[in-house]
């Protein structure tokens, strides 16, 4: 992906935007599906491991000059104490490997100054109109 695309779509150089998916042309993350448990008779059962090249991000930055994106991973959990921690996972990224960058929403396209797409209509019938 072009680096100046990725500025203008994150929000500039060297500024860090919300979050989004980064999607890249490897296989660069390791997640499961579910929890590991441990069962009956005290024997550990493992989740399956899905690898993919889709890199969930609470924030991102571009690195222009370094062609560079780094992309900031939160996890916060609380321990058996009932403290609350924070796990900050950070991945460099070579911006060549960037194949996409993925949001929930469409406020993105406010940045590269395109309007967004009118909502889709549900279709209304009136009563006793046959439909099929």
């Amino acid at each position: 992906m072009d680096a100046g695309f990725l500025e203008r779509l994150l929000g500039g150089n060297r500024a860090w935007s919300g979050p989004c998916t980064v999607i890249l042309d490897a296989e660069a993350s390791v997640k499961s599906p579910g929890p590991d448990t441990i069962a009956t008779g005290g024997i550990k059962s493992y989740a399956p491991r899905v690898s993919s090249g889709r890199l969930t991000a609470d924030a991102v930055c571009l690195l222009k000059d370094d062609n560079v994106l780094l992309a900031v991973e939160q996890l916060r959990h609380r321990d058996t104490m009932g403290q609350s921690h924070l796990k900050q996972t950070l991945t460099v990224v070579d911006v060549g490997h960037v194949v996409g960058v993925e949001y929930d929403h469409a406020d993105a396209l406010e940045a590269l100054g395109v309007v967004a797409p009118p909502p889709v209509r549900e279709s209304e019938y009136r009563p006793g109109t046959l439909v099929g």
